[in-house]
């Protein structure tokens, strides 16, 4: 015999529904089992069972109340839907879902084809290109291992599996939509490339070379639509990894820290590996089919030095789409993640992910689409950019980063869950274990670094200059492990400087933002000491390796700076895994506090939380150091570009001019007005969230009772439109200034008989634009990931612990540098970058 139970979750207890008022209900979830009526397994009347998680029983379903007005007692859905579906489309984009719908065989006999068509051009280029090939071809097969390991790993319950679909709705929905935006605005600018190299002078070398301007154009065009491209799908990678394993690191966590820790390494390692490995196929590519069909080196012919100009365009549509990305993303995560802090924490004084705070999924949502999708396309670009190099050589980053994917991918597995799963363990510090994964990965870096400089860079003109660009590179693996220690040190509440601004929060919130503000600009001076010595020992390694010209002179200084350059991102994949790690573990948390679990469930997500953001802000380093090198080349490789174009030598710009200092100003108020943009977008859309989850809290006063649902779709629809809006204003900025101010001082020039006055304004203004960058972005980074972590450290139950008001003024800095670290100061590596590739690409509107 079997009987049928109807219960409703309220106030934190069960209830028979037989003695609840039918009309009060409706509208909220109730759950109803079938079982056997000798059975005990049942919540009884007055029985614990939070809000809104239902027991799970043999057999157990639920239903609504408005389906059950509707439908009858004895009718139900097959699953809970305690969180809304936002979902409306198909969760992929079209080139996936056109590519899903194409038959299996012949989806597999053209990708063979287009295998054969790669591997038959990289034949007729080198060699070398096969390897890379063959490289990146075997890394692509080992993140599909990785990915079917990540999702073999169970989802939890069933309350844990509705949390994630609601966040990966509504990540896949904005990702939808914030890439259509982007696309159709990169097709405008592609449109204005193509109008501009139409009518462009030339160089001698394309000149000499036959290479006609209409050819010329479209190369450049397809190379930055391509680029976009490639970027747009490394983010949506980074997306789609990171709202998967969300779930299965929460279910993790209910059995070992160490097991969660090891699913979100693999899951960030998985994207790592693919946005890497598409950075470098994407660039071996376009220059193998070049290479072939323009004929490069071959007599009357383009040279291959020359084949870096033909590929700026892949660098610069990767950086218009990762600026984008992380504009938008950065505006919808932290507008969320601040709304739902100050008045979930700060004002009804909630846990952090408190399912009762409507502006919870939205914040969830947002650690996917700002951390991951935006920060994947963040490094796709740095790669693409430092590949295309000025010395004009490629062959080299490419076999470099080939063993960049190998090396990481060793680091990666190096991280093993316990050998024992039932075997309980204490939470061993997770930094640690992600530290000798790191050490793992820098020491194969450095023999293979060698390796690689031994084949390629061996020339019997300097038979030791091998060995010098051997030691720039590891000047940059160096530089690369320097500044994730800086950052660690002045993140990590493991360390001084973060306990100094939590202890500063004990007298009030404005000692803490002083203390917040002061150590993020102290955090500058190391950084800044590293680059220096860098530039400076690369420089000199590379200018005594004893490489000459026609003329007797040294030429190998630039070229050794490149070379560190390379090294510094020769871990390029381990360093963006260890960032991919941050986001997934901050949505395993969300996803443990939403569906209760116990507490000490939670605290192995704290842990691996807290961890994470210091993994955050320590790529976060990294990414803008490596941005400083590759300025640096990128900014040699624009005054070789106005020569060629101009006909006459470029080799010094001076500041005592006018014009040229006033260019100066302009790009260091850039730096500073972008920041501010990006900060207040974030301020005007946080405004209407707190507007928002306020408006709810006071209409449904039942929510903090566990009596009503929070409205998490509304909260969703005003930071996704918000963001979207937002984005545009500094990210026009940032296109069109260089543009404006280059074609006005050119138009100056000509008037005034300075021919060459347009280009060394817009040098003058990257330079400027660069070193203020720099600094602002590092000041940015550190003192956000400080604030974030001195909050932290005091939910470790410190000072007061939560709830205190040590801790609400511990609140307030975070808040306040939510946009510093996860806004502005992320679209900053990305807007130096893309002004030094923006400003190559439309070098001839400044002649």
């Amino acid at each position: 015999m079997y009987v049928f139970h109807s219960w409703i979750i309220g106030n934190g207890r069960v209830a028979d529904l037989g003695s609840l008022n039918r009309e009060r209900l409706k509208g909220t979830t109730i759950f109803a089992y079938c079982r056997q009526a000798s059975g005990s397994d049942l919540p009884q009347v007055g029985e614990f069972a939070p809000f809104p998680v239902a027991r799970r029983v043999n057999s157990s379903h639920s239903v609504t109340m408005d389906d059950a007005m509707e439908n009858g007692m004895g009718s139900y859905q097959e699953r809970p839907r305690t969180f809304p579906s936002m979902r409306s489309k198909s969760h992929y984009p079209l080139i996936f879902r056109m590519l899903l719908g194409i038959n299996a065989r012949v989806l597999v006999v053209l990708l063979l084809l287009i295998f054969g068509a790669v591997f038959y051009v990289g034949a007729s280029t080198s060699p070398i290109i096969i390897f890379v090939f063959s490289i990146c071809i075997i890394s692509f097969f080992f993140s599909v291992y990785l990915t079917k390991w990540v999702l073999a790993k169970d989802e939890g319950p069933p309350e844990m599996v509705q949390i994630s679909e609601a966040i990966r709705d509504g990540a896949e929905g904005f990702f939808r939509t914030q890439y259509g935006t982007i696309s159709k605005m990169a097709m405008v600018l592609a449109l204005v490339i193509l109008g501009i190299y139409l009518f462009r002078s030339t160089t001698p070398q394309q000149e000499s070379s036959g290479l006609s301007r209409s050819t010329s154009a479209y190369i450049t065009v397809a190379a930055f639509l391509l680029g976009a491209l490639c970027s747009g799908i490394a983010g949506y990678i980074g997306m789609w990894v990171s709202v998967r394993a969300n779930v299965r690191v929460s279910s993790a966590a209910r059995r070992s820290a160490r097991e969660a820790l090891q699913i979100a390494v693999r899951a960030g390692g998985f994207s790592a590996i693919v946005v890497v490995g598409m950075a470098v196929i994407g660039v071996a590519v376009l220059y193998a089919t070049f290479y072939v069909f323009l004929e490069v080196d071959s007599p009357g012919s383009m040279k291959v030095t020359d084949l870096p100009l033909l590929l700026v365009g892949y660098g610069f549509g990767a950086s218009f789409v990762a600026l984008f990305a992380q504009l938008g993303g950065g505006i919808y995560t932290k507008a969320a993640d601040v709304g739902a802090d100050l008045v979930g924490k700060v004002e009804q004084g909630i846990p952090e992910d408190d399912p009762r705070n409507p502006a919870v999924i939205a914040d969830l949502v947002g650690d996917n689409v700002g951390d991951c999708a935006a920060r994947g396309a963040d490094l796709f670009e740095s790669i693409a950019a430092e590949i295309i190099n000025p010395s004009g050589f490629i062959l080299f980053p490419l076999v470099v980063h080939s063993f960049d994917l190998v090396v990481s991918s060793i680091g990666i597995l190096s991280i093993r869950g316990t050998r024992d799963p039932g075997l309980i363990v204490p939470i061993e510090d997770p930094m640690a274990i992600l530290q000798k994964g790191y050490s793992v990965t820098i020491v194969l870096a450095v023999l293979t670094f060698g390796v690689s400089t031994r084949w390629l860079l061996y020339t019997e003109q300097a038979p030791s200059a091998w060995l010098n660009f051997a030691l720039c590179g590891l000047v940059g693996i160096m530089t690369a492990y320097a500044f994730v220690w800086i950052t660690k040190y002045y993140t990590d509440y493991k360390h001084e400087p973060v306990r100094v601004l939590a202890l500063s929060s004990a007298t009030g919130h404005g000692t803490n933002i002083i203390a917040g503000v002061s150590l993020g600009l102290e955090s500058t001076a190391l950084p800044v000491l590293v680059i220096s010595i860098a530039i400076i020992s690369a420089f000199w390694l590379g200018h005594t390796s004893g490489l000459v010209d026609e003329t007797g002179s040294p030429t190998g200084g630039l070229f050794g700076t490149a070379v560190a350059t390379m090294g510094m991102l020769s871990t390029a994949a381990y360093v963006l895994t260890m960032d991919m790690f941050g986001p997934i573990a901050d949505n395993a948390g969300g996803i443990v506090e939403m569906s209760r679990q116990p507490e000490s469930v939670r605290e192995i997500t704290d842990v691996l939380d807290a961890v994470g953001n210091t993994t955050k802000a320590t790529t976060k380093g990294f990414a803008i150091g490596s941005a400083a090198l590759a300025s640096f080349l990128l900014f040699s490789a624009y005054m070789d570009e106005v020569a060629s174009f101009a006909h006459v030598s470029f080799k010094e710009v001076d500041i005592a001019i006018p014009e040229v200092f006033i260019g100066g100003l302009l790009g260091s108020m850039l730096i500073f007005v972008f920041s501010a943009w990006a900060c207040s977008a974030v301020g005007r859309t946080a405004q209407e969230v707190v507007n928002e989850v306020r408006r709810q809290f006071v209409e449904r006063p039942g929510i903090m009772e566990y009596q009503e649902k929070p409205d998490y779709g509304r909260c969703v629809a005003i930071v996704a439109s918000a963001s979207l809006r937002e984005m545009i204003k500094p990210g026009a900025l940032a296109i069109i200034s260089p543009i404006v101010i280059g074609f006005f001082f050119r138009l100056l020039g000509h008037y005034t008989g300075r021919p060459l006055l347009g280009a060394k304004v817009v040098a003058s203004m990257l330079m400027f634009a660069t070193v203020a960058g720099i600094l602002m972005a590092l000041f940015l980074n550190t003192a956000g990931g400080a604030w974030d972590n001195a909050k932290k450290y005091i939910e470790t139950g410190a000072l007061g612990g939560k709830g205190s008001d040590c801790h609400k003024a511990a609140v307030t800095g975070d808040t306040v540098g939510d946009p510093f670290k996860d806004t502005a100061g992320p679209s900053l590596h990305v807007l130096i970058k893309m002004l030094a590739t923006i400003t190559l690409v439309m070098a001839p509107v400044f002649l």
